[in-house]
């Protein structure tokens, strides 16, 4: 289905918003680093995968890429803390969508059709969502991928810097309370009655703009900033519609950081799978500096040998992928009891992409690594029998409050 015409974009841009099945949303949340424990109230993890502080050329000290993250994972766990506090109010503004009568819960129904026929595993998970917190997941999903077709869809060679300069100043209307569209009266509505924060939608819109500019990253450290931008940013919008178990006693950081572990691990799964196709694009989502220590070129990837070397490479990028899968595991438990099917489902599905580009020799050149469909079915009793898990930090001490 078309969306609706927009006056902020032009008509050969509206078009790249048509629903195409390109989208790549569903497999996305991110990370913080920790010291070892997911749980705490300074997470990092003893992993030398990036630093906290990185010096430039000049010598000058400056934050790196999951530093700047975590900053943003501290102001949108402060948003959940103060919605969560008994005495809290919430302000909902009427929502008046311009020269529509469109009613909010026909916003929220095309909002659900969008999401069951591009994502039907996850859709399916939300059935066991509360209808307040299903409706809002699904708001938050159809904007994510209205927006990642502006860049993947297929009239993305036409979107221009401006026309997404357009599209974020249309999401800061619609979280003022002035949507232009049925869809986005879904959004508008949604950010009203939870704690969501306009900043990873803009943060996501930025991740867009890198696509536009950028095709290779010299360092993990580059390459985190936009698994986050296009990917973990879905974690921070998403938490606080979700909601963390009432008997949880983990930090609310702590549970935005697994949500962000488990983006980062599913678009690196994305990254790792789509090799191949990306090549052909002219675009490399690989470290640049790793390639070179493993004797790799673009030339290699170019030519798309599956070679000892490359192997090498790649056991070692699914090991990094596996241990963010494992950090956003301990976290998962955390979750509201309802919201936490659609989650293990994400995860477990995906974690078992990076079986298949083994099963094939490494070669993600020329075969697209996918799950079955019987293995597909295979998972979502298992997501479900883990969904009803209680909270890891009732039984760990290492996750509770301090």
């Amino acid at each position: 289905m078309a969306v609706v015409v927009m006056h902020v974009v032009s008509s050969v841009e509206v078009s790249s918003l048509e629903f195409s099945g390109s989208f790549k949303f569903s497999k996305r949340f991110l990370c913080s680093r920790n010291e070892g424990r997911l749980f705490g109230k300074n997470p990092r993890w003893n992993s030398p995968i990036c630093s906290s502080l990185v010096a430039n050329h000049a010598g000058d000290v400056v934050l790196s890429s999951e530093q700047k993250v975590y900053d943003v994972v501290l102001k949108q766990a402060a948003l959940v803390k103060q919605h969560r506090k008994p005495n809290a109010v919430d302000v909902k503004p009427d929502i008046v969508v311009p020269g529509t009568m469109y009613l909010l819960k026909e916003a929220y129904d095309r909002c659900g059709e969008v999401c069951a026929e591009y994502a039907k595993t996850f859709y399916l998970g939300t059935m066991l969502m509360t209808p307040e917190r299903q409706r809002a997941i699904w708001a938050i999903y159809v904007w994510c991928r209205r927006t990642d077709e502006l860049v993947d869809g297929p009239n993305a060679s036409h979107i221009t810097p401006s026309a997404l300069d357009r599209w974020e100043s249309r999401l800061e209307d619609l979280f003022t309370g002035r949507p232009y569209d049925m869809l986005d009266a879904a959004l508008s509505d949604t950010a009203s009655m939870y704690p969501v924060d306009i900043q990873p939608f803009k943060d996501m819109i930025e991740g867009m703009r890198m696509d536009l500019r950028k095709s290779r990253y010299k360092n993990f450290d580059e390459l985190y900033l936009y698994c986050y931008y296009v990917a973990g940013t879905v974690g921070l919008m998403s938490v606080p519609v979700m909601g963390i178990a009432p008997e949880s006693k983990a930090t609310t950081e702590s549970v935005y950081n697994a949500a962000l572990a488990l983006g980062i691990a599913n678009q690196l799964t994305n990254i790792l799978r789509d090799v191949g196709e990306d090549a052909r694009r002219g675009r490399i989502y690989l470290p640049q500096d790793e390639l070179a220590q493993a004797g790799l070129s673009e030339e290699d990837i170019f030519d798309c040998k599956v070679t000892d070397k490359w192997r090498n490479f790649m056991k070692s990028q699914i090991k990094r992928a596996r241990m963010f899968f494992e950090q956003a595991e301990k976290g998962v438990t955390e979750l509201s009891q309802a919201s936490r099917w659609p989650v293990w489902a994400s995860l477990l599905l995906y974690r078992q992409i990076l079986d298949e580009i083994e099963a094939n020799d490494y070669n993600n050149f020329t075969k697209r690594a996918y799950v079955s469909k019987a293995k597909k079915l295979m998972a979502l009793p298992m997501a479900y029998g883990r969904s009803l898990l209680k909270p890891a930090s009732l039984t760990h001490s290492s996750f509770v409050k301090t």
